[in-house]
C-alpha cells in the first residue's frame, strides 16, 4: 500500500498584494492553492479545460502553424504545452507569469507533467504582467490566451480586473491581428464580461468544457474574434 504524500514544497507572494500561493505535492500530483482559501487553484490531476482553451482558440486562427501567441498565466504549463503542440517551428509563443516562483516550479519535477514546455526553444518567458505585452502590441498576435486567476472576476489579484475591463479588452483588440482570437478561461460564466467583449468590438462565442476528460466539473471559455 502506497503512503499518501501531503507535503508543502514552497510558498510565494503574489506581487501587488495578491495573497500567497502554496505549492503542494499530494501523492502523485502537484497542486497550487491560495493561502486562506479552501480548494485548489490548480492541479496536475486534471487539465482538460486548459488544453481546450489552446486547441479551440488555434482552430479559429487562419495559419496556426505560424501563429504568434501570447499566453497570460503559466500556471502548471498545460496551456503552453498545448499551444506548442499546435504551432510549428515558425510559431512564436510568449507566456507571461506574474509570480517568479511559478516559473521555477515549472522547471522542477512538476514541469515533467506537461513535458517541460518552458524549456521549448519557441517559448519566450515574460516574468511580469501580461497586460504590459498586450498594451505594447499593435496587430501583433494571432491569439491571446488568458488563464489568469479564476477568470474575469479576480480571485487573488485585483489588478486582473484591469485586464478584463473595457479598456483592457480594447487593448487586446488592438494587439490582435484582424481575424485574431482572444480566448479566456474561467471557472464559471459571467454575463457582464460577455457584454464587455461585445462592446469592445469582438464577435463572441462561449463554450463549456470538462475540466477532466468527459466527466465532472465544467469550465467556461470565451472565444472573441477581432473581425477582419
Amino acid at each position: 500500500m502506497k503512503m499518501r504524500v501531503n507535503k508543502l514544497l514552497d510558498r510565494a507572494l503574489v506581487p501587488g498584494g495578491g495573497g500567497e500561493l502554496l505549492f503542494y505535492q499530494r501523492s502523485g500530483d502537484f497542486t497550487i492553492e491560495v493561502a486562506g482559501m479552501s480548494g485548489e487553484l490548480m492541479t496536475t490531476a486534471h487539465h482538460g479545460s486548459e488544453d481546450a482553451l489552446a486547441e479551440l482558440a488555434l482552430q479559429k486562427v487562419g495559419n496556426a502553424a505560424q501563429a504568434s501567441v501570447v499566453i497570460g498565466g503559466l500556471g502548471m504549463g498545460f496551456t503552453l504545452a498545448a499551444v506548442l503542440r499546435l504551432v510549428g517551428e515558425k510559431g512564436k509563443v510568449v507566456v507571461a507569469e506574474l509570480v517568479p516562483q511559478v516559473v521555477e516550479w515549472n522547471k522542477g519535477p512538476m514541469g515533467e507533467r506537461a513535458g517541460f514546455p518552458v524549456n521549448d526553444p519557441r517559448t519566450i518567458l515574460h516574468v511580469g504582467d501580461v497586460l504590459e505585452l498586450i498594451r505594447n502590441g499593435r496587430s501583433t498576435y494571432d491569439a491571446i490566451l488568458l488563464d489568469t486567476d479564476n477568470g474575469p472576476e479576480g480571485l487573488t489579484q485585483a489588478s486582473n480586473n484591469r485586464l478584463y475591463s473595457h479598456r483592457g479588452l480594447r487593448s487586446a483588440y488592438r494587439a490582435l491581428k484582424p481575424g485574431g482570437v482572444l480566448a479566456v478561461w474561467s471557472t464559471h460564466p459571467h454575463d457582464p464580461f460577455t457584454h464587455r467583449l461585445d462592446m469592445a468590438g469582438f464577435r463572441v462565442e462561449e463554450q463549456k468544457v470538462f475540466a477532466h476528460r468527459n466527466k465532472g466539473t465544467k469550465h467556461h471559455l470565451w472565444f472573441a474574434t477581432r473581425p477582419n
